[in-house]
């Protein structure tokens, strides 16, 4: 009868759960420590060799443990080997780290510096496999009030929508906003559409009393900030 692999099937040197005791976590490689969180593999593999398959996302030949911010539960329900528990514990290691990363870089935080704006956002939306773009309300003193994602769309165009920036905006009785989507392509190159529909709302927030104080596009690790574009006002 088969049944799951799991780590103690391993030989005693190969095991990662006794490689992790004896020489500690940093002795391990990725697929090592995914393979302590998954525990079991599938009836043809064990757990490191699964976890190697989860870091070897179709997008990416190479072993790479930040293909699996590529995933959702679906995507990942269709490995072999990974049922639902599975894929939630994964989930939730992806969404655990992007966290402390955010967490990491909160005290830096400074809404006047697109710098420090998109060092704070980037793990957010850069892993994100589609455009997604993000309201950001703050008080007279620049202060944040609520961030929040406005709109989904696809791999590389997201629906940028005055009212709805504004119904939100007026609801939190914001007095600044900023505004930041992701380029799943890493390019954050803005486009026509992109800088039309900022100048829109910037000329729309002047007229009841909300500053658009920035559009910031996030790409692999390098941002474009309108403002230091001077590309916000026509």
């Amino acid at each position: 009868m088969k049944h799951n692999i799991t780590i103690k099937d391993l030989q005693p040197d190969l095991r990662p759960d006794e490689k992790f005791r004896k020489f500690g976590p940093k002795a391990l490689s990725d697929a090592e420590l995914l393979a302590i969180i998954l525990r079991t593999g599938s009836n043809e593999c064990h757990s490191v060799d699964l976890s190697r398959q989860i870091l070897t996302s179709p997008s990416c030949s190479e072993e790479n443990i930040l293909n699996i911010f590529n995933y959702e539960m679906v995507s990942l329900m269709k490995i072999k080997g990974i049922g639902r528990v599975k894929a939630t514990q994964i989930m939730a290691i992806a969404e655990l780290s992007l966290r402390i990363a955010s967490n990491s870089l909160r005290s830096r935080l400074n809404f006047n510096s697109p710098a420090s704006i998109a060092a704070y956002y980037t793990e957010q939306l850069r892993h994100r496999p589609r455009e997604a773009i993000m309201l950001i309300m703050l008080d007279s003193a620049c202060g944040l009030i609520k961030d929040m994602i406005i709109s989904e769309g696809t791999v590389n165009t997201a629906l940028l929508s005055p009212r709805e920036v504004f119904i939100e905006a007026l609801k939190y009785e914001a007095v600044n906003i900023i505004l930041l989507h992701n380029h799943p392509s890493g390019h954050p190159v803005p486009s026509k559409d992109d800088i039309a529909s900022t100048r829109k709302i910037a000329a729309g927030g002047r007229m009841i009393g909300i500053e658009l104080l920035d559009h910031i596009i996030i790409g692999d690790r390098k941002y474009i900030s309108f403002k230091e574009e001077g590309l916000i006002n026509e």
